[in-house]
């Protein structure tokens, strides 16, 4: 991976590598866009690279104002659609931009006549897996959810009144063993988005939902608890785990998939004179033409606009 340094809004210097396992110890999802190939001119090399956050925030470096504003936009659309994708903008002789699935074709009249692939690579974070309780099972499901497709976490008794859950896919497990059950699951039983599972018997599953009635809890929330292991009796401590996390990844494989990530809703638009894609917050060349206002990647396409605005003002209104 490239070792690009990037700068912080806190004026501190991080690597790319280094931000990429941050964002994703804290879950946070991301994007690493990496340039493939390149024709020049071109201020980018093939092995640029850059991370660009759900905020639509670039850090890195894949070239300049022309192709910046495109990979903030599709990073935002494969975060959205869970899906990478490989960007290829090249010059031509008139704006022409298609799509089809994986990729996108952008052709540009752009002066620099340059060109580049990026890909595209959404970093989607795993699943959290919360397991309550100390006990062996408890202990061997965080093993097993750390081999597997999840992050683990175990969370204990003293824990609880300062938990705080994420948004975004979340599984919990009460592996309490009667110590705090209760307690464990009406904490979880608070947030929506949670799957809630219980090790525990048949009978102490039915005793804990008469309980969480008691405590005031209506049906629809009691039913979203699952006993995943309430009939496998005999087994160990460390079978039981494995049982009941292969239950939740079975559960998980048959559910629809939801959008991946929930992403800003930043508006870009077109210059029309080259065809690139113009953030309209950061880009410093614009001109209002009929009382239309129309922005542009560079000094050299808005001083070509002013030269003919009737010609660009009617391509853009064609597209």
């Amino acid at each position: 991976m490239g070792r690009a340094p990037l700068q912080r809004g806190d004026g501190i210097a991080e690597d790319l590598t280094v931000l990429l396992a941050r964002l994703a110890a804290e879950g946070t999802p991301c994007v690493l866009a990496t340039v493939v190939r390149t024709e020049p001119p071109t201020s980018a090399h093939p092995g640029d690279k850059a991370v660009i956050t759900p905020d639509g925030r670039l850090r890195g470096w894949i070239g300049g104002t022309c192709s910046e504003p495109v990979v903030r936009r599709e990073a935002l659309r494969a975060l959205a659609e869970g899906m990478p994708q490989l960007i290829h903008i090249q010059g031509g002789d008139e704006v022409k931009e298609s799509r089809r699935q994986g990729e996108l074709m952008i052709a540009t009249t752009c002066p620099s006549g340059g060109s580049l692939d990026i890909f595209i690579e959404p970093q989607l974070p795993k699943p959290l897996l919360l397991v309550f309780g100390d006990s062996p099972s408890a202990e061997t499901m965080v093993q097993l959810g750390e081999l597997t497709v999840f992050r683990a976490r175990q969370v204990r008794q003293a824990e609880l009144s300062s938990l705080e859950i994420p948004a975004g896919e979340v599984h919990a497990v009460v592996a309490t063993m009667g110590h705090f059950d209760e307690d464990a699951i009406e904490a979880v039983l608070g947030h929506a988005h949670v799957d809630v599972s219980l090790i525990a018997s048949t009978r102490r599953a039915a005793a804990l939902r008469r309980e969480l009635a008691r405590r005031g809890l209506d049906e629809p929330t009691i039913a979203r608890v699952h006993t995943p292991a309430g009939k496998v009796r005999g087994g160990t401590q460390e079978e039981v785990a494995l049982l009941a996390l292969a239950e939740i990844v079975a559960a998980r494989r048959t559910r629809p998939k939801a959008p991946a990530v929930d992403v800003a809703p930043v508006t870009f638009v077109t210059d029309p004179v080259c065809g690139m894609t113009v953030d309209p917050l950061t880009s410093s060349h614009k001109l209002v033409h009929r009382g239309a206002t129309y922005w542009f990647c560079s000094a050299g396409c808005a001083a070509e606009f002013e030269k003919d605005p009737e010609r660009y003002a009617r391509s853009v209104e064609a597209r």
